[in-house]
């Protein structure tokens, strides 16, 4: 089964509408004619409006950073995925490291917003992976199918192939370090054989597990050789066209 490659760069909180501007409009440019691979940028929320607006007619996708688990009520600073639809993006990315740590985000609160996206018109791009103490304590199998578990457990069989999985280990997330290809190819079959009980080697061979943790230009390639790492999620390698764009180009290079 061929999957088909998928790349999102996270913005952050980076970048003021000028530049949002500025910067898609010369991604969009660059990107041109690319098409054996999918690709977004997540900007901050109060220039989402604006970066749909900027990237409409084109193959570059917007995603939402974040996103609530209630379509409405008295939930003070939030918003819904029918907010973001309405916007025009496509993806949000949920349970990210940084929500999870900063923000408290539970299993179970990641798994609603998870939800919330998939019986929404928004695909989620449901984020997870262990911390440098459990990575040594050699916690890392039980960690992940845990956070997998919780997130598989909300989704809908016949829906399934939508969604987007981040294994992204903490301890790589912009500190420079990567998870070796190695390192990261085994918990993406891990994350295959999980998926592969849940609804069947079928649905399995669908859903694209990406890798997110201190992504380059110089590592894009080698991770995306591994058979079970289908993309990328890349921060601070996505604030510039030129590192983001070369990224997009080494994934759209098809495995065999």
């Amino acid at each position: 089964m061929m999957r088909k490659p998928f790349v999102c760069g996270n913005w952050k909180l980076n970048h003021n509408l000028a530049e949002t501007r500025s910067i898609l409009g010369e991604m969009k440019n660059s990107l041109a004619g690319v098409q054996q691979v999918e690709y977004a940028i997540a900007p901050v929320a109060t220039v989402l409006a604006a970066a749909c607006e900027q990237v409409k007619g084109s193959a570059l996708h917007i995603a939402a950073q974040n996103v609530f688990y209630e379509k409405k009520g008295a939930f003070t600073g939030e918003w819904s995925v029918a907010h973001l639809t309405e916007l025009g993006c496509d993806y949000a990315i949920v349970g990210h490291s940084e929500r999870r740590a900063l923000f408290n985000e539970s299993d179970e609160i990641v798994a609603r917003k998870v939800k919330a996206c998939m019986e929404g018109d928004l695909i989620p791009i449901a984020c997870f992976g262990e911390n440098l103490q459990q990575r040594e304590s050699d916690l890392v199998k039980s960690v992940v199918t845990a956070q997998v578990k919780s997130i598989l457990g909300v989704v809908d069989s016949e829906a399934a192939e939508r969604l987007i999985l981040a294994y992204e280990p903490i301890w790589a997330i912009g500190t420079g370090k990567t998870a070796t290809a190695e390192q990261a190819q085994e918990v993406h079959m891990l994350v295959r054989a999980l998926i592969t009980d849940q609804f069947g080697q079928s649905v399995a061979e669908k859903i694209r597990i990406i890798y997110g943790g201190s992504v380059n230009a110089d590592n894009a390639a080698t991770l995306m050789a591994q058979k079970d790492i289908d993309g990328l999620l890349v921060g601070g390698a996505s604030l510039s066209t030129a590192s983001f764009c070369s990224i997009v180009k080494s994934a759209s290079v098809l495995r065999a």
